[in-house]
């Protein structure tokens, strides 16, 4: 009997897929994390806990390198897909899944780990094992919640398990054996001198921005200072596309925008809430984006959006969870160029995913209005692009100031509220957002 073999297939059955979406791919990780839902895979946290390794999209430059970093951090067996195109994703996946519970591909990638194991003890001249290494991780988003709605904490603002990468690159101080950053020694906001921690957060983490690497100094958990860097721009953001064909002369109905609209609503509902730990709803505002998404019929797509929008607003834990993170005030948000749910919540990351809740109401109510587009029907769900450029460019630079102070767990939670679009930046784009 080959055991060996057997186990292999079982593992496969229903694997662990850790999904990476390039710049310009958001409508390949929708159609991913469409097909997960389908089949009942899970997501994968961390490479360490992957058994695919789905690459949404084409990475290129520094967001290749850290996809192969993740690669090599995966234990076997292991299986790696890449799709660049929504059509082509069910295909990757079923390929990556013959593949993980094939017992002699995964001797020969066993063959190919151990290899580089060998030629990695022996680093050329000149060149430290840290120097060129990424690694990239997150905490455990295993944290129930549960009160009068069904949901409750495990603690407040620092009871988060959100966890942080490693980026060998631009990273000061020394490395340690395995690359491994050493701490330095700074001034803390109590005068007293700790150890700082160079690190990035970022860009092989789930539910965050595709593209965006923040490289902050810690100490303990708590962030002292954040530099955000985007590796590479969209062609255009998939969310804005009804507004962008309307302002080329399309013809373009309020019907059709506000499902846009509602689903772009519903997608930052869900990576917000994953990130939170209410992972029952969050799947749940995800089936509404797909459905809205597949033109699913107006009456029970807004009833139920319009439920889980007044669960979400009415929470009071989730309330209690994030009061007070990353205060953003209409006059700051304007000054850097935000636009849209941002500006309108005018205040914490509770307003923040409260507007969008209202905004996800107003959105599905008018589902059937076959009227052409104008100024009064819905907007692009990060609002419109002005003088300044996109909206989502004023998001990126107002981080290193809300992130200021934060912890880890709270920091996650500032930017999912956020959720910047980078696809919203030219295409190419690496450059550092200074503050």
């Amino acid at each position: 009997m080959d055991l060996t073999g057997a186990l292999l297939r079982a593992g496969a059955a229903r694997p662990h897929v850790l999904t990476v979406t390039a710049p310009g791919a958001t409508v390949v990780r929708l159609a991913a994390e469409d097909q997960l839902r389908r089949r009942g895979w899970p997501a994968a946290m961390t490479p360490a806990g992957a058994d695919i390794l789905l690459v949404a999209g084409e990475a290129a430059g520094l967001l290749a390198e850290a996809v192969e970093a993740a690669w090599q951090a995966m234990p076997a067996p292991r299986a790696r897909a890449v799709a660049a195109r929504p059509d082509e994703v069910a295909a990757a996946l079923e390929a990556a899944r013959a593949r993980l519970g094939d017992r002699a591909v995964q001797q020969a990638s066993a063959a190919d780990t151990a290899s580089r194991g060998d030629q990695g003890q022996r680093a050329p001249e000149g060149h430290e094992g840290g120097d060129h290494g990424h690694e990239h991780g997150v905490g455990d988003h295993g944290h129930e919640m549960s009160d009068e709605h069904g949901h409750g904490a495990s603690g407040g603002h620092g009871g988060h398990g959100h966890g942080h990468g490693e980026h060998g690159h631009g990273m000061g101080g020394m490395d340690m054996p395995g690359g491994l950053p050493m701490a330095d020694r700074g001034d803390d906001r109590d005068g007293l001198r700790l150890d700082q921690l160079h690190l990035p957060l970022g860009p092989v983490l789930p539910d965050w921005p595709a593209g965006l690497v923040l490289r902050v100094t810690l100490q303990g958990d708590v962030i002292q200072h954040a530099e955000p860097e985007i590796l590479g721009g969209g062609s255009g953001s998939f969310w804005d596309e009804p507004w962008r064909r309307a302002a080329d002369g399309e013809r373009v109905t309020t019907a059709e925008a506000a499902r846009r609209a509602a689903a772009a609503y519903l997608d930052s509902l869900g990576r917000f809430l994953a990130v939170a730990g209410w992972d029952a709803v969050a799947a749940a505002a995800r089936r509404l984006r797909d459905e809205a998404l597949a033109g699913a019929p107006s009456g029970p797509l807004r009833r139920d959006a319009r439920r889980l929008a007044r669960r979400v607003a009415r929470s009071r834990v989730l309330a209690w969870l994030t009061g007070g993170l990353g205060v953003l005030t209409a006059a700051e948000a304007a000054t850097a160029g935000v636009a849209g749910p941002a500006v309108r919540a005018a205040g914490d990351v509770t307003a923040r995913y409260r507007r969008w809740c209202a905004d996800l109401e107003a959105a599905v109510a008018v589902l059937d209005d076959a009227s052409l587009l104008g100024p009064g029907g819905p907007g692009p769900p990060r609002g419109p692009a002005g003088d300044d450029g996109a909206p989502s460019a004023g998001l990126v630079a107002m981080l290193p100031r809300l992130l200021a102070g934060a912890e880890l767990a709270g920091a996650r939670l500032i930017i999912a509220s956020l959720d910047p679009d980078l696809d919203q930046l030219p295409a190419g784009v690496e450059a550092a957002h200074g503050h």
